[in-house]
């Protein structure tokens, strides 16, 4: 297929789809931890590009600065960042929330963020609170499988039943520890209990040592736009004493912020 006369998406007119932005991003994206570093040959593999293509793209990114390399070899540099920084500088949410997460932190003693689904996946894109020497959390930008999270569950939980029982087909559940829901018919009706309550617990799903507790962010409409949560270590207290301590501050909080979104 051509680069420059890819089809468009549906809903958006061919005259304004330009389809080698779309394959310059998807050269950035081809990059993670199991793939840091890259030939030509591997990115087009990755990215359904001709090995000529790709190493165009991939040159054009090192002359902007986003890649570097070897001769040989293509790796990313730190100026990608940049892309997520403009979105936290841009994004309205992530800048009204620090005053509201500081407030989580400090009631709580634990870690607070805002997350959001993007995909599969939940991003964390404002965090506040202690740093610990063992980590039970998340930096800002991290990427999560969403079926693993407090967070990531209850916007799952959310949604429509016709959506939770599309996205319950459509994947299956990676196992990450021996507490990892891996049933479908488990997770349907765990989903269906966060729906019922209205927030979400998790423990040891992703973590051993990580427990999540989750409430839903939403705006003055009643629409959801995220999550509000805190991550803690496992074996300092119960979960029922965690939830007793740390949901009625999560509440509060995402009370409190309805009517400035």
């Amino acid at each position: 297929m051509d680069l420059e006369t890819s089809p468009a998406p549906p809903g958006l007119d061919k005259r304004d789809w330009i389809a080698g932005l779309e394959r310059g991003v998807s050269i950035i994206e081809a990059f993670d931890d199991a793939h840091p570093r890259m030939t030509a040959s591997e990115a087009g593999q990755r990215t359904g590009m001709t090995r000529t293509a790709a190493r165009r793209y991939l040159l054009t990114l090192q002359h902007m600065g986003y890649v570097a390399s070897d001769g040989k070899l293509f790796w990313l540099t730190p100026r990608v960042l940049r892309l997520g920084q403009s979105y936290l500088e841009s994004a309205r949410l992530p800048r009204i929330v620090q005053p509201f997460l500081q407030r989580v932190a400090a009631g709580t003693h634990e870690i607070a963020y805002l997350s959001v689904m993007d995909g599969d996946e939940v991003v964390y894109i404002a965090r506040n609170g202690p740093n610990r020497s063992m980590s039970t959390g998340y930096v800002l930008g991290a990427r999560v499988p969403a079926q693993v999270t407090a967070s990531g569950m209850l916007m799952l939980a959310m949604r429509s039943d016709e959506e939770r029982a599309a996205w319950l087909q459509a994947h299956e559940l990676a196992v990450f520890t021996s507490h990892t829901i891996a049933s479908k018919e488990r997770m349907k009706l765990e989903l269906a209990r966060i729906r019922a309550q209205g927030w979400a617990l998790s423990e040891q799903q992703l973590d051993l040592n990580s427990r999540g507790i989750a409430v839903p962010l939403r705006d003055r409409h009643g629409e959801l736009v995220g999550a509000l949560n805190v991550t803690m270590p496992m074996g300092h207290e119960s979960s029922e004493d965690a939830v007793a301590r740390v949901l009625p501050v999560l509440r509060e909080t995402a009370q409190a912020m309805r009517n400035l979104i």
